[in-house]
């Protein structure tokens, strides 16, 4: 009698385990607001749905200015759509988190990472390490070795840049150029009076230097080295003064409707699968226990220039304004 009722308690927790998903399993819908590039977006995703297979995901991808300007839309009509953030910067995180927007997830898995790679509430998580530098055409007569040798007349009408009204990643180095002294802050002032023509983003600019319209360019490092990887005709240089970075960071929103699908999909980029997908789409991971890919110089040996996001948050409308002043909006 005993053995049978032994028996019994047994049969009806194992139902009750095969009835209950597995640990840590997410389900429902989510939906991601992504400055990624759209290939990029896909295999993220497609990595998340390894993880969490009952998850189904809708993304919106554009630049960051765009993304920030329809979700801050939205949450101004008291109906914002997206469930989680990736996107280029900091400053537009900072933002959020200002006007109390975004979900705090202690409980995130920050073990590895370094501790500016992430918000000290534990808002927003950097989810790589991306550069700006000079990208050059092989064909060039020049290959800089300075910011300031963009300033030359042999790069003058030859360098194209992205603009800070829709690259994140351009807002963020507008203001480390700017900002360092050694650079100068009339800097852009003298891009434009050189010839140098602003194009909407980075593969805009990649598309320019690499089909020979242009010679030069500004741009994030991983398009530039996977573009030469792939035997594109370009090069990448890091400046001796030093690159401005971005981190891509991720969040929750905080009016999610799916938090544990948000959680879900900011851990799986945190992790190391998540951060050697990131390395196989060509980029600088942020965990330290991860390498960097082929070709990649190590993190360590980065000069990084310092950007004040305090401050960049105080004047980034009135640098845009200058930047459509001499470039165009």
């Amino acid at each position: 009698m005993k053995n049978n009722r032994i028996a019994t308690l047994a049969a009806g927790l194992l139902a009750l385990v095969l009835a209950v998903p597995a640990f840590g399993q997410a389900t429902g819908k989510l939906v991601l607001y992504t400055s990624q590039p759209d290939r990029d977006a896909q295999r993220t995703v497609e990595g998340f749905k390894k993880k969490h297979p009952g998850v189904e995901v809708e993304i919106y991808r554009s630049g960051t200015t765009e993304v920030m300007s329809k979700l801050m839309a939205e949450i101004a009509a008291g109906a914002p759509r997206a469930d989680v953030l990736l996107i280029a910067d900091a400053l537009s995180m900072e933002r959020l988190k200002a006007a109390n927007q975004l979900m705090a997830y202690p409980q995130a898995d920050v073990r590895e990472f370094p501790p500016d790679a992430y918000d000290k509430d534990k808002t927003y998580f950097g989810t790589k390490i991306i550069t700006t530098g000079i990208i050059v055409n092989s064909q060039a007569p020049m290959r800089p070795k300075s910011w300031k040798d963009l300033l030359k007349p042999e790069a003058k009408g030859q360098v194209a840049l992205p603009s800070p009204l829709y690259s994140g990643a351009a807002a963020i180095h507008m203001a480390a150029l700017t900002q360092n002294p050694a650079i100068g802050g009339d800097y852009y002032a003298k891009l434009a009076q050189n010839g140098a023509v602003a194009l909407r983003g980075n593969g805009a600019v990649l598309n320019a230097v690499a089909g020979g319209q242009k010679m030069y360019g500004i741009i994030v490092e991983f398009m530039a080295l996977n573009a030469k990887a792939k035997g594109s005709p370009v090069d990448f240089v890091f400046p001796t003064e030093g690159v401005s970075i971005v981190t891509e960071p991720t969040a929750i929103i905080k009016s999610t409707k799916n938090p544990d699908a948000a959680k879900a999909f900011v851990s799986f980029l945190l992790s190391r699968d998540g951060q050697e997908l990131a390395v196989s789409q060509g980029y600088f991971p942020a965990r330290k226990d991860v390498k960097p890919p082929a070709g990649f110089p190590d993190v360590g040996s980065l000069k990084i220039l310092p950007v004040d996001i305090g401050e960049l948050l105080q004047h980034d409308e009135q640098n845009k304004k200058r930047f459509a002043e001499l470039f165009g909006g």
